[in-house]
């Protein structure tokens, strides 16, 4: 009798592996030519906290980015800032608005129940038709309307109310929040008033799994979890099993990625990019070690502080931060770990570059050490 074997054990990829082909799904491994908004399409859009982040983002990934075309772009609607992955603020282009606002609700719904014994006896119903009222016209802060949220439900607690209606009510938030070299109250208006459409009611899941292998594969269902704050996910990933890969990480996990993806050899050369502020690069994935070190990510914040990041040889090396004061421009690098001579060669010319976008006319300075809080 012939003895028949089963199929072959998945590829174990490791860990300098997963590091590379993320860096290549990422527009890392060299700056491309790509239309903004393809950019931010490809990468599913931006973290977008504070207002610097998306363009450190996209100066990392693209050849000859310019901070004003991306501020046209807000202005004229073709990218919106709105909360979607995790609870926090995006860039999106409008249809992955539209897609990713919905399909993050219950990472949202999760975040208002921490408020439910703040919001006992509050029609939900009547707030988000209020929050309507107040947004549609547009712009508002989020504290006007919870301030007239107040008005109706005046033995509620303010932040609980501005959470409620922020979370039932899909929002964006509008220019001149987000625009470069110019500052501004973050003020909203609804997401249907600003874009001229509802978010979709039942969004696909299946071709978000593939855009997220896409942009950040080979990766697991927690992976995948982890990026967005929605649970559940594997049930995707099964039905789509037949047309995916499956690898192991150097710790047995199973990982699924597209067939055609890149996925580089471990020693090919990573350049020196600098990130801003909770990149994604850093956070969409439950194993983050493949780009920073469990002690590295912990060194990297202070006091609930975030700085930027910047990468050697593809990962995590130290963080950095901008002061501007008096007409001069101070860069604060700290080093996680010593550079050799050829390397802190190349973070002081990717730091050069950095400056020159944030402060083309200032004076400008690089120093090395703590970086201040």
């Amino acid at each position: 009798m012939t003895k028949t074997s089963g199929p072959a054990a998945p590829a174990t990829l490791s860990t300098r592996r997963l590091n590379r082909a993320l860096l290549a799904r990422q527009l890392l491994l060299d700056r491309v030519d790509m239309p903004v908004t393809d950019a931010v399409a490809h990468l599913l859009g931006l973290q977008a906290q504070a207002p610097r982040p998306p363009y450190h983002a996209l100066a990392a990934r693209l050849r000859g980015f310019d901070p004003a075309a991306l501020s046209a772009l807000l202005e004229n609607r073709e990218v919106v800032r709105l909360v979607t992955m995790r609870s926090t603020v995006h860039l999106h282009t409008p249809a992955d608005a539209l897609l990713l606002r919905p399909f993050s609700t219950p990472a949202l719904e999760r975040e208002l129940k921490t408020f439910r014994g703040r919001l006992a006896g509050v029609d939900l119903d009547r707030l988000v038709a209020r929050t309507r009222e107040l947004a549609e016209p547009g712009p508002v802060s989020l504290r006007r309307i919870g301030e007239e949220l107040l008005r109706e439900w005046p033995e509620h607690d303010l932040l609980a109310l501005k959470v409620a209606a922020r979370i039932r009510v899909p929002l964006v938030q509008v220019p001149p929040r987000g625009l470069w070299g110019r500052g501004g109250q973050v003020a909203h208006a609804t997401v249907r008033s600003w874009l001229g459409a509802e978010p979709a009611a039942d969004p696909d899941v299946a071709p978000l799994v593939r855009r997220y292998l896409a942009a950040f594969g080979p990766a697991s269902v927690r992976d995948m979890q982890a990026w967005c704050g929605v649970t559940r996910l594997r049930p995707h990933f099964e039905a789509l099993r037949p047309r995916l890969r499956t690898f192991r990480d150097e710790r047995g996990t199973e990982l699924f990625d597209l067939p055609d993806a890149p996925r580089p050899a471990a020693d090919t050369p990573a350049p020196v990019r600098f990130l801003g502020e909770y990149d994604n690069l850093t956070l969409s994935h439950a194993d983050r070690t493949r780009v920073v070190s469990d002690e590295f990510r912990r060194r990297g914040y202070r006091r609930d502080f975030a700085f930027g990041s910047f990468l050697v040889d593809g990962f995590v090396r130290g963080m950095w931060r901008v002061k501007e004061a008096a007409g001069t421009a101070t860069m604060h690098l700290e080093t996680f770990a010593p550079l050799t001579r050829g390397e802190r060669a190349e973070v002081e010319a990717e730091a050069a570059g950095v400056l020159e976008m944030l402060a083309p006319g200032s004076r400008r300075e690089l120093r090395t050490g703590a970086v201040p809080g």
